[in-house]
């Protein structure tokens, strides 16, 4: 599984949802870029980091547990987007978008964790 990361549609799609996360992070306020727009993205990008670093480890049992890091790391995006909106720095359709991404995203993850449990 080493470096065929890139073949995850998993990974695939967290990656997109981290570009999705730097175009509409780029429009919150200027006073919030070391702060929520950062933890955001540091979050956002570690989805896909964290698929990528357990695939090039070489081993089921790595994959499984940095599959989880990630998820862990997509629920500190979920929250960030809830406080981004609720700051009105997210517009209502924008983190609608970027929910279901997440729900999606939480489900591949739950699928990849499980199918390497057997």
């Amino acid at each position: 599984m080493a470096s065929k990361f890139r073949d995850l549609l998993v990974w695939q799609k967290s990656h997109q949802f981290v570009l999705d996360i730097y175009k509409i992070s780029d429009q919150f306020p200027q006073v919030e870029q070391y702060s929520i727009t950062q933890q955001l993205r540091k979050a956002a990008y570690s989805i896909p980091a964290n698929i990528a670093e357990g695939c090039c480890r070489g081993y089921t049992a790595e994959v499984s547990r940095f599959s989880a890091i990630a998820k862990g790391s997509l629920g500190e995006v979920e929250y960030f987007l809830i406080l981004a909106k609720d700051l009105g720095y997210l517009s209502q359709e924008d983190y609608l978008l970027l929910e279901a991404q997440c729900n999606e995203i939480g489900r591949m993850l739950n699928g990849l964790i499980n199918s390497l449990k057997r």
